[in-house]
């Protein structure tokens, strides 16, 4: 029997129409129109745990590989980041170059349909949470091009992503490059996550509707991601204090000491409130708007990792010391990490002068200190040797850096009444003359800060690790670098 042409081009029409859907069109949303007989059309203000995830500084590794093994990379990255969030029935909501948005909640979240509020809230609590931690993890394992995870994904396309993925990254780690490229790079990602009420629907034009969440949620975690630190996840104050509530974070100190433990890592000693740090986010291009966060320590292994990878740097040159000053910039805050770089410098005979670096920052204290020790340079400079640690001068830094924040208030002392226009104008340029004078020291002082004493500070420090690289003859870049 002959088949009509119509009706064979009307078939493959069908079967390409298919095709594309499957495609293009998440899975999970799919099945959830499916069970739901219908295509949800309106939005519903629901509770929703959103998180965003960034990777720090990928312009460094997409300039080792070629465009297709760039997209090979990204794509295998972004299977096994898509893997860990429908692990939790999270949403991959969108990808947006080397970045992406997740969501949990919502009508298309299979584990909610028959929960009560407070089962609500802890669902998504938790589930966002350990996404958030595990996407981590998935990173350190990029960076080991570990292949242990990989019997544990079910889905084909998934396993090739990342195998095609880890055998480029494979190449670059082996090379004839490797020293160098693991010496400067290391897949760390930045995640920031929030929960709250949001309008969860259909969003845009005919033709070109998205499944999106929008709301203030949405906003504050990519205000979290955006100020995150790398390799850990800031969250919201009001995420915490569900976190908190329902036991989770108490549960994840626990675990991740026990990490730590078993890694041999100094994280098995830390606490609560370093592992969970309150920071206040200062947004200046919301009119310094002043936000309270928690930022959140992932790696159980992170002061660990980044000494080793200090010791490959101490050997590249210029750039080696540049990305080891960041790190100490980065992570001055963190006693583990900077306590490790510390034990590296001393192993590897870097130089910090120590007493140095405390007369720059505290001048009248360590004159007075050498009043003390009548005037003896060595003995006052052995005494700061022995008491302060690296850590120590970076929270003297610290301290005044934070003097310097405090600001005094700008307000006119309320909106007054227009009686005549020189009378209020007057009254106005008294008030904001005298705010001008009370002002003006604290401008000094931060200029002096930030424009003398940060860059001479960590400038000392580039200057020791350079100091040792000279004595070494170390430093030289490598052919093709």
């Amino acid at each position: 029997m002959k088949v009509n042409f119509d009706e064979k081009r009307l078939s493959e029409e069908l079967e390409l129409r298919r095709k594309i859907e499957k495609f293009y069109l998440p899975k999970q949303l799919v099945q959830a129109i499916l069970k739901a007989g219908e295509i949800y059309t309106r939005s519903n203000e629901t509770m929703v745990g959103i998180g965003f995830l960034d990777i720090a500084r990928y312009t460094f590794l997409s300039q080792f590989l070629s465009p297709l093994e760039n997209q090979r990379v990204l794509n295998g990255l972004y299977s096994a980041f898509n893997w860990v969030i429908g692990m939790h029935n999270g949403y991959l909501n969108k990808i947006e170059g080397d970045s992406l948005m997740f969501h949990y909640g919502g009508p298309i979240d299979p584990n909610i349909e028959n929960a009560d509020k407070v089962g609500l809230l802890r669902h998504i609590a938790r589930e966002l949470f350990y996404t958030c931690v595990e996407l981590q993890r998935i990173s350190e394992l990029f960076n080991r091009v570990d292949r242990g995870f990989l019997g544990d994904i079910s889905d084909r396309p998934t396993v090739e992503a990342i195998t095609t993925a880890y055998d480029i990254l494979g190449e670059l780690r082996e090379g004839y490059l490797s020293t160098s490229f693991n010496a400067l790079f290391q897949i760390r990602i930045r995640v920031g996550a929030s929960m709250g009420n949001a309008l969860v629907g259909n969003f845009g034009p005919d033709g070109a509707k998205q499944w999106d969440v929008i709301g203030m949620p949405v906003i504050e975690a990519k205000r979290m991601e955006s100020s995150a630190p790398i390799g850990g996840l800031r969250i919201t104050d009001s995420f915490f204090q569900i976190l908190e509530e329902n036991g989770i974070a108490v549960e994840y100190h626990k675990r991740i000491k026990s990490e730590a433990d078993g890694l041999g890592g100094v994280y098995k000693n830390i606490k609560f409130d370093e592992l969970f740090r309150k920071t206040i986010v200062r947004l200046k291009d919301k009119n310094d708007l002043h936000l309270e966060t928690y930022s959140v320590q992932i790696n159980p292994s992170l002061p660990e990792s980044i000494r080793n990878q200090s010791e490959l740097l101490l050997r590249k040159g210029v750039e080696g010391a540049d990305e080891i000053v960041g790190f100490i910039k980065y992570y001055r805050g963190n006693h583990f990490v900077i306590a490790q770089l510390e034990a590296l410098f001393k192993r590897k005979d870097v130089r910090i002068r120590k007493a140095s670096l405390y007369k720059l920052m505290a001048p009248k204290k360590y004159r007075k200190l050498l009043r003390k020790h009548n005037n003896d340079v060595t003995e006052t400079g052995k005494l700061i040797e022995s008491r302060l640690s690296l850590f120590g001068l970076l929270e003297i830094m610290g301290k005044l850096q934070d003097m310097i924040k405090q600001k005094v208030g700008t307000e006119f002392g309320g909106e007054r009444e227009l009686d005549s226009f020189d009378r209020w104008m007057g009254e106005t340029q008294k008030v904001v003359q005298r705010r001008y004078s009370v002002n003006k020291n604290i401008t000094v002082q931060a200029s002096y800060f930030y424009n003398v004493l940060f860059p001479l500070f960590f400038s000392s420090i580039k200057a020791s690790i350079l100091e040792r690289q000279q004595l070494e003859g170390l430093g030289a870049p490598e052919n093709g670098l």
